[in-house]
């Protein structure tokens, strides 16, 4: 339950995703009833949004508002064509309200490239940045141990100066969310030998080998990611989405296995009744909706993006993440430990500032 004195603001994309208000709202109302501090802006066509208040008997649901928005973007949009023709798309709306102080937050199930690009786009990267990452949670063998990946999707083509601002975020965020005094941060390869890799990677390590306050560990595999082997792990956003998507497809094919060896015939259903804490417990462990909900870094302004097919404890899980980094004023702590660390380090890295224009 959140403990902060003071309300947190989140706007939330009620029309983005494959499911919509279906999801959105729902989650909406459980997310009222674990944060009392909470305030909810529902962004999307208020006679949709409004249907679904009513289905659900919470029409005038205190610290739930709706903001009108007559535009959707398509799970299928093209980036550009979302930022050029859907100025009054619920995802646009929703992160202008960010940009106004309307609302210190924004959650879309919406179209990764669009709300990337529109995100970027609205709320501009802090300095020292030149691209936003996206970074997620996921589970390790290590007992209450989560590790964080970036990028995982936003920038399929990096530098390595990319990849070092990269390393700066996610060991900041791993700081000052995961508790954590001294992150650890691996760079994922293809093996641990000094030899392997292709340019990027190399680069990026000969940078981050001499670079004064991240505490770099060289290399990791695919499996040092679950188990554990660094706190943050780095890659470009290609290399990211293919492992996160995997991942994800494996989780959910381990869950239908153990299900299904439970449910064969009347005595593994038995068995099954005899350890069901157990079976409850991997359960919440590999489910993957208890790790939905992924950060767009390095923005003036915090977006959390939900998985597209998110169901009802997904979404909800997408907005609790976005309830943290209010509470620890993500965006702020990023900006403070990348100047300093870029002051400390200016000879290593030179770091161009995206230079749009809005």
């Amino acid at each position: 339950m959140s403990t902060t004195p003071n309300p947190v603001i989140i706007a939330l994309d009620a029309m983005g995703g494959d499911f919509g208000p279906a999801v959105v709202v729902p989650a909406a109302l459980k997310a009222l009833q674990f944060f009392p501090e909470l305030h909810l802006i529902l962004v999307g066509d208020e006679t949709v949004v409004g249907e679904m208040l009513r289905k659900h008997h919470a029409l005038n649901y205190p610290k739930l508002s709706i903001v009108h928005a007559s535009q959707i973007v398509g799970m299928d949009e093209k980036p550009s064509q979302a930022l050029r023709l859907k100025k009054d798309s619920s995802m646009r709306v929703a992160i202008n309200l960010v940009k106004e102080g309307k609302a210190q937050a924004c959650v879309s199930a919406g179209n990764t490239g669009a709300l990337m690009a529109t995100a970027k786009f609205v709320l501009k990267t802090l300095p020292g940045i030149d691209r936003p990452a996206i970074i997620a949670k996921l589970p390790t063998t290590k007992k209450n141990t989560k590790v964080r990946v970036l990028d995982l999707g936003a920038n399929i083509d990096c530098t390595p100066q990319n990849l070092v601002e990269f390393a700066i975020m996610g060991s900041v965020v791993a700081k000052v969310i995961g508790n954590i005094p001294e992150p650890s941060v691996g760079l994922l390869n293809v093996g641990e030998e000094e030899v392997k890799g292709n340019d990027l990677v190399k680069d990026t390590s000969a940078i981050l080998e001499k670079y004064s306050g991240i505490n770099y560990i060289g290399y990791v595999e695919g499996d040092d990611i679950f188990k554990a082997t660094a706190d943050v792990v780095v890659c470009d956003g290609f290399v990211g989405n293919v492992m996160l998507k995997t991942t994800e497809g494996v989780l959910k094919m381990l869950t239908k296995y153990v299900k299904d060896a439970f449910t064969q015939n009347w005595f593994t259903k038995l068995s099954a009744l005899a350890v069901m804490h157990v079976l409850k417990k991997i359960g919440k462990s590999l489910d993957p909706s208890e790790y939905n909900g992924a950060s767009l870094l390095g923005l003036h302004g915090i977006v959390i993006k939900s998985h597209g097919s998110a169901n009802q404890k997904s979404f909800l899980t997408a907005i609790r993440e976005a309830v943290q980094e209010v509470e620890h004023n993500v965006p702020a702590k990023i900006q403070d430990g990348v100047a300093e660390l870029l002051a400390a380090n200016a000879s290593n890295i030179s770091n161009p500032q995206s230079s749009e224009e809005s």
